[in-house]
């Protein structure tokens, strides 16, 4: 057997052993755990709000919105970190770049938040 081969079959072990332990966990998870339903708690709850209506909630845009931007801004994150630990081999051209990428975001924060979007009331 190859060394690629086995590098991969290592991997396969790895992955069928990792989903029957997560399928057995959940098993005896569901076996041992009350299961005592009352009404309340089949409630829909949504972010503090009571649901309206028979079986279906609407909630309000603005948690959509504030997980959107909490989403843009953590990518953003994702690549500010690695590009800061190697600025000195990307010199000026990656600096430069970096710099109209951040110029972009906080644009979009500038009209989110003129558009009353991070108002929270």
């Amino acid at each position: 057997m190859s060394e690629l081969l086995r590098s991969y079959l290592t991997v396969g072990i790895f992955g069928v052993a990792a989903i029957a332990m997560a399928g057995a966990m959940l098993t005896i998870a569901r076996i041992l755990r009350p299961q005592r339903p009352t009404p309340q708690k089949l409630i829909a709850y949504e972010s503090g709000v009571d649901p309206v209506g028979g079986d279906w909630a609407q909630s309000q845009i603005r948690y959509y919105v504030f997980a959107v931007l909490f989403v843009l801004f953590d990518v953003e994150a994702v690549f500010i970190f690695p590009w800061a630990t190697r600025l000195e081999i990307y010199g000026t051209f990656g600096l430069v770049e970096m710099a109209i990428f951040i110029f972009i975001l906080v644009l979009g924060l500038f009209y989110a938040w003129r558009k009353g979007v991070l108002r929270w009331v």
